[in-house]
Parts: structure tokens; sequence; C-alpha cells
């Protein structure tokens, strides 16, 4: 090997190594701590607390709609039948099932724009929910932090292995509970205008 090539050898192997201990070496001076944050969100009495108030939310969201589809997919059968054979000329010339088969569209398409904003709302009321949990955890994992003087905390859910001692994801869930043992999850709105 030519001595270039040789010293290009070299540096990379003496470079690959630090790049390889310097990790290592942070790692072994830091305090990690590990949390699972879907494990907090599903099983803290907030987190159950907040899912089963969104479930009531969507609930009544789909009452509210569900009169209306019933009645389109009625009225849906009902011009299916009317209109079953006919060429769209027929269709076309009959004024009476021509206005009926408009109206109809006119509802579904207006029903689309309330099921569309029901969507949009659902979501904006989630966001707004999960916000509220995120604050309301925000304190217990400082102190959490500051308890375990921790240098650094890393998501369970992104970290290769760790052992159950760095997991404090227990912890957190009690002092949640005792703190915050609910979530106030109001439905929010969307504007009209905004919605269409």
């Amino acid at each position: 090997m030519s001595p270039v090539k040789l010293f290009f050898t070299a540096c990379a192997l003496l470079f690959s190594s630090v790049a390889i201990a310097a990790p290592i070496a942070v790692a072994q001076a830091s305090n990690i701590i590990t949390i699972d944050e879907r494990k907090v969100l599903r099983d803290s009495r907030a987190g159950k607390d907040l899912a089963s108030k969104l479930k009531n939310i969507e609930s009544q969201m789909k009452n509210e709609l569900d009169p209306t589809r019933r009645s389109l997919e009625s009225e849906g059968k009902s011009l299916q039948t009317k209109t079953q054979g006919k060429t769209r000329e027929a269709i076309a010339a009959d004024s009476g099932l021509m206005s009926q088969l408009q109206n109809y569209q006119k509802k579904a398409n207006d029903f689309g724009q309330k099921r569309g904003k029901a969507s949009q709302e659902l979501q904006l009321t989630e966001r707004k929910a999960l916000a509220d949990f995120n604050k309301a955890l925000e304190p217990v994992l400082q102190e959490v932090v500051r308890e375990k003087n921790a240098d650094l905390v890393l998501s369970r859910s992104q970290v290769v292995f760790a052992s159950d001692k760095t997991d404090v994801t227990s912890t957190i869930i009690s002092k949640l509970d005792a703190r915050t043992p609910s979530i106030s999850v109001v439905r929010q709105r969307v504007p009209t205008q905004a919605a269409q």
C-alpha cells in the first residue's frame, strides 16, 4: 500500500473510532431517563378521562349527523327506484324528477359540508385536548427530571434498548394522577365560513 493510502486509511480509522467512542463517553457521563409517552396517555387517569371525553364528543357529532344521513340514504334509494330503467333523456324530460334529483344533490352537498365541518371540529378538539394534557404533564416531567438529576430524557419508542431502571413512566403516571386526574375537553367549533 502506498504511503498516501496508508495515511488516509489510518486517518479514517482514527476518526471512526472517535465517532464511535464519543457518544459512548457522553452516554456514560450522563444520567439518562426514558419515558413511554403513549403509555402515559393511555394509562394515566387524565389520559383515560381525555379519551373518554373525546369519544363522547365524537358520538355526539355522529348522533347530530345520523338523522340527515339516514334521510339521505332513504331518499337516494327512492330516487334510484324512480330512475331505474330510464335513459338520461327520459329523466331530463321529467321536470318533477329532475327537480327531486337536484334537491337531493343539494342536500347531499350540504351534508358533505356538515360532515367535513364536524371532522375539522373533532380534529381541533383532539389537538386542544392533547395540548392541555401536555401542559399538565410538563411540570410533572420537570419534577421527575429534577428528582432523578437527569441530563437527558429519551422517548422509549425511539430507543433501541434501555434498561428498566431508566424508565420513569410509572413515576410520571402516578404523579400526574395525583395532580391532574382529569382534563377539560370542550368541543372546538369551526366558524361557518372557514369550514366551506
